[in-house]
Order: C-alpha cells, then sequence, then structure tokens
C-alpha cells in the first residue's frame, strides 16, 4: 500500500514541534513526514515499499556524547500559561529537563507523548511549555511531541511556527518516524478533537502507518500515541481510550516485527500485551488522581535487539516506584 497524503476526515488540525534534529527522510512526489525538535541539521532522502517517510533521528553509533540505546519518554505535561513558576506541575518538567541538560552522557531521544497543554491548548500554556523544554533544545537533547486530547493543533503551530511540516503526509495529523540504533519509533496523532477523551487515528493514518512499517522492516517498531488502546490493559480505562483500537491492531498485530505500543493518558503506569505486542503505559509527568495509588515521574527505555527495559523515576525520590525496572522481551518474528 503506498502513503498517501490526505485531510483525515476525523481531524482537522496537525502539529510539530521545534526543537529535533531530523535526519533520513523517505521521500515520494510531495508527501513528507515531519517530526519534532530538532538540534542536528543532517537528512537524506530514502524510499521503500512507496511510503514517504521523514525519519528522524541519529543513528550513528553510540559516542561519548549520546547513548544511542536510551530513549526517555515523558507524557502528560499539562503545562498552563498561569501555573506559578515554583507549582507542582512546571516544576515536575523542570526537574526532568535539568536532569537531561545534566546529563554527562544525552539519550538518543526524549518523547513527549501527548497533553503537552493544561486543558485545551491556549496560546500561552504553549509558550510556557516551550520555555520550560528550551534547555533541551540549548543542550543539543533531541526531543520530540505528539497530542493529546489537551491539545490544540492549530494554536499548537501558531506558537511553535517551526513545527508546522511543509508537506505532511497526512495533512490533519501530527506524525513522524524517529529512528534509533535499536528500533524504529512510529509517533502517531490521537487527538480526534479538543477537550473530547476518546482518541482516534483514522482511517488515512492507518494507511500511512501501514506503507511506513512496510518500508522499514530492518529494525523493530514501536508505536507511540497518547491514548490507550481498548485491548489488554484494564478495562476500566477503555471508554476514554482509543476508539478504532481494533482497527490499529488489525495493522500492527500481523506485522511482527512490531513489538510495543506506548501510551499515556491515564496518570498512571502499567504493562499489558495483546498479541503479543507489549502495552505500556507510562506515568504522567504532571500530577495523579490519587497519589496513594499512582505518581508523577517519567521514564527511561534502554533498549537491546531483542527488548528492553523500562526505568520508572518518580519525582518524589522516596516513592516505591522510583528507579524499578521491568525488562521485556520482543515478540519473534
Amino acid at each position: 500500500m503506498g502513503l498517501r497524503a490526505g485531510i483525515d476526515d476525523e481531524a482537522k488540525m496537525m502539529v510539530c514541534s521545534p526543537f529535533k534534529r531530523p535526519r533520513d527522510v523517505l521521500h515520494k512526489k510531495a508527501d513528507v513526514l515531519p517530526i519534532h525538535l530538532t538540534t542536528l541539521n543532517r537528512r537524506r532522502f530514502l524510499q521503500a515499499a512507496g511510503a514517504s517517510i521523514l525519519l528522524y533521528g541519529n543513528n550513528a553509533p553510540a559516542s561519548e556524547a549520546v547513548d544511542s540505546d536510551l530513549v526517555y519518554l515523558l507524557n502528560d505535561t499539562h503545562i498552563g500559561e498561569k501555573h506559578p513558576e515554583n507549582s507542582a506541575v512546571p516544576t515536575h518538567l523542570r526537574q526532568v529537563v535539568t536532569e537531561l541538560v545534566n546529563r554527562p552522557t544525552k539519550p538518543a531521544c526524549v518523547l513527549i507523548n501527548g497533553d503537552l497543554a493544561l486543558k485545551d491548548g491556549q496560546p500561552g500554556d504553549y509558550r510556557h511549555f516551550a520555555k520550560l523544554i528550551a534547555p533541551l533544545q540549548k543542550a543539543g537533547v533531541e526531543t520530540h511531541l505528539t497530542l493529546g486530547n489537551h491539545d490544540h493543533r492549530n494554536v499548537f503551530y501558531e506558537i511553535l511556527k517551526e513545527q508546522r511540516p511543509e508537506m505532511p503526509p497526512v495533512k490533519s495529523r501530527h506524525i513522524a518516524v524517529v529512528e534509533t540504533q535499536h528500533a524504529n519509533f512510529f509517533l502517531l496523532d490521537s487527538l480526534q478533537k479538543t477537550m473530547v477523551t476518546q482518541g482516534t487515528i483514522g482511517t488515512q493514518q492507518l494507511e500511512w502507518l501501514a506503507s511506513a512499517l512496510d518500508g522499514l522492516q530492518a529494525k523493530p517498531a514501536i508505536i507511540v500515541a497518547h491514548h490507550n488502546p481498548r485491548l489488554g490493559g484494564d478495562p476500566l480505562h477503555f471508554p476514554g481510550g482509543l476508539i478504532d483500537s481494533q482497527e490499529l491492531w488489525n495493522v500492527i498485530g500481523p506485522r511482527k516485527w512490531v513489538k510495543a505500543y506506548i501510551h499515556g493518558h491515564i496518570h498512571d503506569r502499567s504493562y499489558a500485551e495483546h498479541q503479543g505486542i507489549h502495552i505500556l503505559n507510562t506515568p504522567a509527568t504532571s500530577y495523579v488522581a490519587d497519589p496513594k495509588k499512582s505518581t508523577t515521574g517519567w521514564t527511561t527505555a534502554k533498549l537491546t535487539p531483542n527488548g528492553g527495559t523500562l526505568t520508572t523515576y518518580t519525582t518524589d525520590a522516596q516513592h516505591p516506584w522510583n528507579g524499578e525496572s521491568k525488562t521485556l522481551t520482543w515478540r519473534t518474528a
């Protein structure tokens, strides 16, 4: 199936972010896949399986400055324009940004998986968010963003103008592929409509995903989207999850090089599986509904050719989850 650029009728806008470092691009005609915060200005155009993919990331061997096996995972930052500088929500994001900036060895990339803004994606929310993550760009940390149900694509583009792609493969969605040494991360846009809890991928984005996956089979594929699927995991959270979960699994399930699906949205942490694909729910950076059951923080993924280890880091250093690791083995082809 070839990659098709078009407007997804289930979404009206699309996004991209300013501080990332693009590297590789799979290109066909005018279809190009965008990505987010970049500092490395190296790209090349490739073509595979008829899919047009703007492929970001540094696939070079590990150096003293970059741990090419390490990826940081954040989500649900919920930054508001009027958050006081020393209040908990911006402080939590600043905490992980400070850690990243001060690391002597930087990760391959940072993925911030949706709900960047506090409630409904106001301009001031994104200005505050951009200010908080600006040190990552300054430090040369490759950073990528997705959108969630509390984001607004048009407003995001208005504030982070550099992120609006010139030739998006799916015009109403913010999508990209990030390449690392041991896996390709496919960043999807599950924002159906701002302030609508449930998410969707949509037919055209699914068509693009199928083509993009078929063009990049040499490494494990990891899908990243804000919303939880209504498959595997706790059914308690299914009502607010991804409406077209089965349609997504119809694409990724038979493609055995797809190994995991990473999401946020729930403001909790859990590990599940469906058809051999790991479903990884990573903690929110901002806040939780019940501190007795969950907590805030971020996750690191240390990848290998056959799996990886997820480690939780909590904003409260004394929390029992802090430093806990979960080792995953990828399903076989």
